[in-house]
């Protein structure tokens, strides 16, 4: 009998917070889709990101590199030309990697006219991947779909995600509850997943992979009907914060310029003033509302794998379902995904693997840390293609095999950049250099520690305060742990420097090539 050629399907969501899945707990969210996958798959627990925003994380986990390798450190900043990524080195196996969506990346420069119009965008995509339905929803191939199904498009894009003018009800539920002026059939993700299937019906007997990358639930909190009122406000959690503003602006400068500066439009079409002025229950329907757009993105999802099983791909598809970066949702009066708190960092992860050897794993979950450098090497295992040496993390199909990684993970490391070149707002406010306005964190079952080359570090006691409200830093009790965790995250930058080259060095003999684990 003739073996299904391998195929893939990396199906990465945006913003999507790594505790809100059922199987992890959620008291509230519902995604039966998703469900499924998780049942035939194996689900990762404790899974982060390595950077935020969008472009740092989404260049972490396509190239395999930690943010202080590939140097991608905010959105717009372009990502070096000789690093490869999991589309080019899928190619080198004889795959041609198709984009639905954004890999939220700004192209090297060099070599290019100051007039491209590649430079102008932030959320392009990389090298080796095939663009079928590329870009953002504002971008000009939804817009023209959207066009298509009889909407009007007003002259600022991001107004198509105003909501309904007048919706009965809406002046007493909060500026996130009133439906979105679209049907579901017709949303971003709609469009997405019907062209992903369009394209892959003419390839049914080939070998592929698909990298689908819809942006939700990113903002703005707009669902449609009838997802927008899917879950009841009162029944969210509570927002994890004290007391006041002043009491989370004292931990941390960066926390402080974070809650001053943030404003609410970031997040909803209609917002003035800042997020952190939000009150809890605008905040409670804000999360409501989210939950709504992931259960909306779910039911398309759902219509994806659908598919791959009635045409028979799905016996012999890799399936791998993950996010970039997670969303504070009003926790310590912030939204978004800037800070060290682990809301922005921890992210979901599933590993579906279709082979019998994974059989005795379906429906497990991994207590073990992994990390989004590790989606890479774990795609190209799949494939039996090689992982480039400056790839920083390691394979994760073990698990799917019921055997973990040589080598698991007992911690995770993450990265974030705060400066902005364009307005350097963060840089005057905290009287900084560019080059000043990042840190580097390292996190444990345990603890928690993050260092900034110019502010002040963080140091959480985890098993004390799981919600991240006490700064131990300058605890004299905490003085010789605060120690171990500064010199456990210099090792991990001294032993992860990028390596390209290193691996080699000229001899007698001609060019001696060592390529070793990282771990």
């Amino acid at each position: 009998m003739k073996q299904a050629p391998k195929r893939v399907l990396l199906f990465v969501v945006d913003q999507w917070r790594g505790d809100t899945l059922g199987v992890l707990g959620h008291p509230q969210v519902r995604t039966p889709h998703l469900d499924r996958l998780i049942a035939n798959g194996v689900t990762f627990r404790r899974h982060y990101c390595q950077a935020t925003p969008c472009a740092p994380a989404r260049a972490s986990l396509l190239t395999g590199m930690y943010m202080m390798n590939h140097r991608v450190v905010r959105n717009g900043i372009p990502l070096d030309a000789r690093h490869t990524n999991v589309a080019l080195e899928a190619r080198k196996a004889g795959y041609s990697p198709a984009i639905f969506g954004y890999t939220s990346s700004t192209p090297d420069p060099r070599g290019r006219a100051p007039a491209d119009p590649a430079l102008r965008e932030q959320h392009g995509n990389m090298p080796g991947f095939d663009e079928i339905a590329p870009g953002l929803p504002i971008a000009a191939t939804y817009m023209a779909y959207a066009k298509s199904k009889g909407y009007a498009i007003p002259a600022e894009p991001h107004d198509f995600w105003l909501p309904v003018e007048g919706y009965p009800g809406a002046d007493r539920r909060g500026p996130t509850w009133a439906p979105a002026r679209f049907r579901s059939e017709h949303s971003d993700n709609a469009f997405l997943v019907d062209e992903a299937i369009k394209y892959l019906r003419v390839r049914e007997d080939r070998p592929w992979f698909v990298h689908v990358a819809p942006m939700r639930p990113h903002p703005p909190f707009i669902a449609p009907e009838p997802f927008h009122d899917m879950y009841s406000a009162a029944e969210a959690p509570r927002p994890v914060r004290r007391a006041s503003k002043d009491e989370e602006r004292a931990q941390h400068p960066l926390t402080a310029f974070l809650i001053d500066t943030t404003p609410q439009l970031e997040y909803w079409r209609t917002g003035r003033g800042l997020a952190s002025d939000v009150g809890e229950a605008d905040v409670r329907q804000a999360r409501a509302t989210y939950y709504g757009m992931i259960s909306e993105l779910d039911a398309h999802l759902g219509r994806l794998i659908d598919y791959l099983k009635a045409s028979g791909q799905y016996d012999s598809t890799l399936i791998v379902f993950t996010c970039d970066h997670g969303e504070q949702l009003g926790d310590h009066y912030l939204f978004g995904k800037q800070g060290y708190f682990d809301a922005t960092f921890h992210i979901p992860l599933v590993v579906c693997a279709p082979e019998r050897e994974a059989d005795g794993t379906r429906g497990s979950i991994v207590d073990d840390f992994t990390e989004s450098v590790d989606v890479m090497p774990t795609i190209l295992d799949w494939l039996g293609a090689d992982v480039p040496p400056a790839c920083d993390g390691q394979s994760l199909l073990p698990y799917c095999h019921g055997r973990g990684p040589q080598h698991p993970r007992t911690e995770v490391h993450f990265e974030f950049d705060f400066r902005d070149v364009v307005t350097q707002e963060p840089q005057r406010a905290l009287g900084l250099r560019m080059e000043q306005c990042n840190f580097a964190a390292i996190r444990d079952r345990r603890h928690k520690y993050v260092h900034f080359p110019s502010l002040p570090p963080v140091f959480f006691d985890l098993e004390q305060d799981p919600d991240e409200f006490r700064n131990v830093a300058d605890d004299p009790s905490y003085g010789s742990r605060v120690r171990e965790y500064a010199q456990k995250l210099l090792s991990w930058r001294l032993e992860h420097h990028e390596r390209t080259l290193t691996i080699m060095q000229a001899s007698p003999d001609g060019l001696v090539v060592r390529h070793e684990p990282r771990r």
